[in-house]
């Protein structure tokens, strides 16, 4: 079990956070739920870039900014948690480089590149007692908790099918690390939304089999995919659908679930996201909380009703955080998870370089 912070007990100091990276991930996300959250403080931010050191100063006055990792690990007395949010290939070094300053971690997803990586990174994590999670929050996308409750309600009979997007309309690609395709970058969409995708499948519907995968890159010169589908046959039987793109020039729904007594189907994505980037304060009382008109389709056949979707929750991950260090809970999405949605995207692409279904486990 991870050590637990026994300075930062119920009604004690703040877990003091220091934030690996101001990008979009470090400053649309990560800052401001670590800010709102109640038991934290952000304390720390590392970037090299002095326009987001500017900004981060600007919107957190109280923050020190370092230009740095390093400069990090020489004040990490000051500190009680890191986040990393950097690029995808300093994921691994940084989270070792923070558990060997005897700091516990939060990981964006994905964790790493490989199953191999994480297994390192998990048993390092365990070796030392710390704690180690990674930042699912699409678990507490208002739509997702909304079918989580259907289904535990058993509203859709026996489930058959589950199709789930991520798609965007991006005729011209957008600049930056995801694009890369080198070795260890981990760029691309399987890896990107994919993560968010295979993650929201295996929590509903449990362990895969087989994995079949179409990962296509359209854009000219693209050296990663931009254009995927992967299907997922999981052990009960049932099947995932999984569609991202930044090329669908029409949007298909976001979440299609098909059962023996109905359906539910929901269009556009959860508003949590465009709050943030506007933002917004996530300790808002309205945060989270989805139009009328965006509400999806519950039913079957002529009779469908509109179903208020559950407010989205994002705070929770990092409440879930405060709670894991405190020993009050168990990490908010546990280390072990991210290898299985690690084996799928591995699994992803070794069907589409061959053509063929890949069977989980087979020799």
């Amino acid at each position: 079990m991870p050590q637990h912070l026994d300075s930062n007990a119920p009604g004690g100091a703040p877990i003091r956070v220091g934030l690996i990276g101001f990008g979009v991930a470090g400053s649309v996300f990560h800052a401001p739920l670590i800010a709102s959250t109640s038991g934290l403080q952000l304390a720390k931010v590392v970037t090299a870039s002095p326009e987001r050191a500017e900004q981060a100063r600007g919107r957190y006055p109280e923050v020190t900014v370092v230009a740095s990792a390093e400069a990090l690990w020489e004040q990490a007395g000051s500190l009680d948690l890191v986040v990393v949010a950097a690029p995808n290939d300093t994921h691994v070094p940084l989270a070792h480089a923070a558990l060997a300053a005897g700091l516990p971690v939060v990981v964006d997803k994905p964790l790493c590149a490989t199953v191999e990586e994480g297994h390192r990174l998990i048993e390092d994590a365990r070796r030392r007692r710390l704690l180690l999670t990674v930042f699912q929050n699409r678990r507490w996308d208002g739509d997702f908790l909304t079918l989580q409750q259907l289904l535990a309600e058993g509203a859709l009979g026996q489930v058959w099918r589950f199709e789930s997007r991520f798609e965007r309309w991006r005729p011209v690609p957008k600049p930056g690390w995801r694009q890369r395709g080198g070795s260890g970058e981990a760029g691309g969409l399987l890896y990107d939304l994919g993560s968010h995708l295979i993650d929201q499948a295996l929590v509903l519907f449990g362990p895969v089999r087989q994995v079949y995968a179409e990962l296509e890159r359209r854009y000219p010169g693209a050296q990663v995919d931009d254009d995927s589908f992967v299907a997922l046959t999981h052990c009960s039987g049932l099947r995932s659908h999984l569609w991202m793109s930044a090329l669908a020039a029409q949007l298909g729904p976001r979440l299609r679930v098909l059962g023996s007594t109905g359906g539910y189907t929901k269009y556009g994505l959860d508003p949590q996201e465009d709050a943030l980037r506007a933002g917004g304060r996530p300790d808002q009382p309205s945060w989270g909380v989805e139009p009328a008109e965006r509400w999806g389709m519950l039913g079957s056949g002529d009779d469908l009703r509109p179903l208020p979707t559950l407010a989205g929750a994002y705070p929770r991950f990092y409440e879930g955080v405060v709670a894991a260090l405190r020993g009050a809970a168990s990490p908010p999405v546990a280390a072990a998870d991210s290898l299985a949605v690690l084996e799928v995207i591995e699994a992803a692409r070794r069907s589409a370089a061959s053509g063929q279904t890949v069977t989980l486990g087979a020799a």
